[in-house]
């Protein structure tokens, strides 16, 4: 299980657990909460009415006949009322009226209960006992809505209570507002809880995302890329970021030196030991001046050998030490392609191989020109050695955007397909450069170092028409911090 749907899971069913707790209390106390409502009206209902009785009452008898017309009258009466979501045409009140020992004198209901004793009823007996009388019967014990709430008032003739009225309500009349209200609980749980997914959900997002692009850090790293630092915010895991980059840089440092060194190392046997061969001859006291002239040359050739190499590699070694580019400036693109080719005319003509300028117009790039002039140099001298005698090199160019993109076409025979994967790695040479000396291989690895400075590539690639075609892309605008290339071994 990722991280991320670890931490999602763990906010949602915290956050779900809270909101179906509190759906369950406010659920739970939605039933009390009309009927504590009701109950109040009842009372004052129950009241008014027995005050109504109490009008034209007498120590012996109680007069019951305002309190029928009233009832009667109200229970005929067509009722147009529209009470938020009911629409309310009728009273469903039950109006009891007992004397002071519980028997009913008076049932709303068809004096349906008249002559039966309701003393032992709490709303009456409790009443008549000069008490707060109220209770609650269900017809159906499984239904909380076939219950029906009763409140009793007393009725007083001459101080003394001479009976009751008892007024009830039908908790069905209210299962309407009940139901609404249960549903509205239930329907705002469900947006909350769709709501805490999203909000979980971001969290989770929101913590993950340095995680991850320190993941995606690591394992480029761990491919032998020199991806840039991702932006990982200001806290802890900003601070583990920069401790792998400082770690990253110290082993690659430690593989930078180990690589140089070994390569450095074999690349010198070669003219070491021809320096040394003809230095052992020289000695030789019979040898012909021919001879003698022949290996002081030799000697002269692998000293320039070496000094071209050495001079080489501290060019790669400079650029590959830089993460950014530092000072930059715009440079006329179209101008650095006419000085290249001016610079490499000469070496052209001797080789008998036609430079050919097809570039459009060109947007400016800011950059380095003394890096990019370079790099585009060397290029055109890789051409021109593996181009033979007769044949063309084309520097063409495509623009988007954000890049400008040049092309350096020869017609060649191309790279071996064994080759290809290997021609921007150090050292690594197939032919020998246009002045004939053998190539010290670090040329390409030079341009594809100035292309990432650059916020670009490198590639060099066969042309299905025969040839090679090497191609440098450049960014308009060079990078914040580059991402580097793979580190050679």
């Amino acid at each position: 299980m990722s991280i991320k749907l670890r931490i999602f899971l763990g906010f949602f069913i915290f956050l779900a657990v809270g909101l179906a707790l509190l759906a369950y209390w406010l659920l739970k106390d939605i039933r009390p909460q009309p009927l504590k409502a009701t109950e109040e009206s009842l009372v004052e209902t129950s009241t008014l009415l027995a005050s109504l009785v109490e009008q034209g009452s007498t120590a012996g008898r109680l007069d019951l006949q305002p309190l029928r017309a009233a009832v009667e009258g109200a229970l005929g009466r067509e009722i147009e009322a529209r009470i938020y979501e009911l629409d309310k045409s009728g009273l469903s009140l039950r109006v009891i009226a007992t004397n002071a020992t519980g028997v009913v004198l008076y049932d709303s209901e068809g004096g349906r209960a008249v002559g039966e004793n309701y003393a032992s009823w709490n709303d009456v007996g409790r009443t008549l006992k000069g008490r707060y009388g109220a209770r609650a019967t269900r017809s159906d014990p499984g239904d909380f809505y076939s219950t029906v709430l009763f409140v009793a008032a007393p009725v007083r003739v001459g101080g003394e209570i001479a009976g009751c009225v008892s007024v009830g309500k039908p908790v069905a009349s209210l299962k309407l507002f009940m139901t609404n209200a249960s549903r509205q609980v239930i329907a705002a749980t469900l947006v909350a809880l769709l709501i805490a997914a999203a909000a979980s959900l971001a969290i989770a997002t929101w913590i993950t995302i340095p995680l991850r692009r320190l993941g995606a850090y690591a394992e480029a790293v761990g491919r032998g890329q020199r991806p840039p630092l991702p932006a990982l915010g200001r806290g802890e895991i900003a601070t583990l970021g920069r401790t792998f980059e400082g770690m990253r840089d110290a082993l690659e440092g430690k593989r930078y030196v180990e690589s140089y060194v070994r390569a450095l190392t074999h690349e010198i046997k070669g003219p070491l030991s021809a320096i040394r061969a003809a230095g052992e001859l020289l000695e030789e006291e019979s040898m012909p001046p021919e001879d003698r002239r022949r290996f002081v040359a030799n000697i002269r050739s692998e000293c320039t050998r070496l000094q071209t190499l050495i001079d080489r590699l501290l060019e790669l070694a400079a650029v590959e030490a830089r993460k950014t580019l530092g000072t930059a400036s715009p440079v006329d693109m179209a101008e650095l392609v006419r000085e290249v080719l001016d610079s490499a005319t000469s070496l052209a003509h001797r080789k008998g191989v036609v430079l050919e300028n097809a570039t459009p117009v060109l947007p400016a790039v800011v950059g380095d020109a003394l890096l990019l002039r370079q790099a585009l140099f060397n290029l055109v001298l890789n051409s021109i050695a593996a181009t033979s005698t007769g044949g063309r090199i084309t520097i063409g160019a495509q623009t988007d955007q954000r890049s400008v993109t040049l092309t350096v076409s020869d017609t060649g025979p191309g790279v071996p397909a064994y080759a290809l994967p290997r021609v921007f790695d150090r050292f690594y040479s197939l032919t020998p450069t246009a002045n004939g000396t053998p190539g010290s291989g670090l040329g390409l690895p030079f341009v594809r170092e100035v292309a990432l400075l650059h916020g670009g590539e490198a590639r060099l690639e066969n042309r299905p028409e025969g040839g090679a075609c090497a191609t440098l892309r450049l960014a308009l605008r060079p990078p914040r911090a580059p991402a580097r290339s793979k580190v050679e071994s």
